[in-house]
């Protein structure tokens, strides 16, 4: 398989390929890369996070800045969008932002005035990269699983009276299970925002994820009502092909 040329930037102390455009064929939940550091080179799955939230800019460099990804911006935009109707200052949110990572979502929304977040991520690095590279930018980063009673993380929750709640790309492949969105929903106060992405094929008919279930129970009983939604690009694929994902903005009018 023929590779990219290798690309270093200015800082980094990596050095990063993809397959070229012909050879990459996987799924996207089967993409990787190679990473060479210090003259050794490892294969990882985009999916690796543990892995690539280790190596500092390592995801920037590959989601961001190489396969373009927009979905921050695109739910930023929503928000920030939404409230300005509603004439509500963004300091008044209090932010769950859940498959929180290293805090590119909630740096977008900090931008936008927002000022209070929690992270909540089940996996210790994604802790670690947020604070190297976004230091004190959350109030609280929980690592956790919420279906876990025995973890402690859902009173670390409750002590920061949340109103709003987002989840950006981070669900439909099994990274974050339909039954741990609804439980970080129950955290949120009523009403209360709720702005997530999805790839567009967890909504449909055939999707078996469990997700799309959810999400039309949530809004039958009343639990979300739809204020918008839009498809858009996510990010580009390892081949150069356009990604298309679902941006919710929502609003949570009772507990689930």
């Amino acid at each position: 398989m023929t590779l990219d040329p290798a690309v270093r930037s200015i800082g980094e102390d990596f050095i990063l390929r993809l397959p070229d455009e012909a050879s990459a064929s996987a799924s996207q939940d089967e993409e990787w890369c190679e990473v060479e550091i210090d003259g050794r080179t490892r294969r990882l799955r985009f999916h690796d996070y543990s892995d690539i939230y280790s190596i500092p800019g390592l995801y920037e460099r590959l989601i961001y800045e190489r396969l373009g990804c927009q979905s921050p911006r695109v739910i930023a935009g929503l928000l920030r969008d939404e409230l300005a109707c509603r004439g509500t200052d963004p300091a008044d949110l209090r932010v769950l932002d859940l498959g929180a990572g290293n805090g590119i979502v909630a740096e977008e929304l900090a931008e936008a005035g927002v000022e209070h977040f929690v992270g909540l991520d089940i996996i210790q690095e994604a802790a670690d990269s947020a604070e190297r590279d976004r230091p004190g930018l959350y109030d609280e980063y929980v690592v956790a699983d919420l279906t876990d009673s025995s973890s402690g993380a859902s009173e670390r929750l409750q002590c920061h009276n949340l109103n709003a709640f987002t989840c950006v790309a981070a669900l439909g492949f099994g990274d974050i299970p339909p039954e741990v969105f609804a439980e970080a929903l129950r955290h949120i106060d009523t009403p209360g925002l709720v702005a997530y992405t999805i790839k567009d094929a967890f909504l449909g008919d055939k999707d078996e994820s469990g997700f799309s279930d959810l999400v039309e129970r949530l809004e039958e009983d009343g639990t979300l009502c739809t204020l918008t939604r839009e498809r858009y690009q996510h990010r580009l694929n390892w081949a150069g092909e356009p990604l298309h994902y679902v941006a919710v903005l929502a609003e949570k009018r009772k507990q689930p």
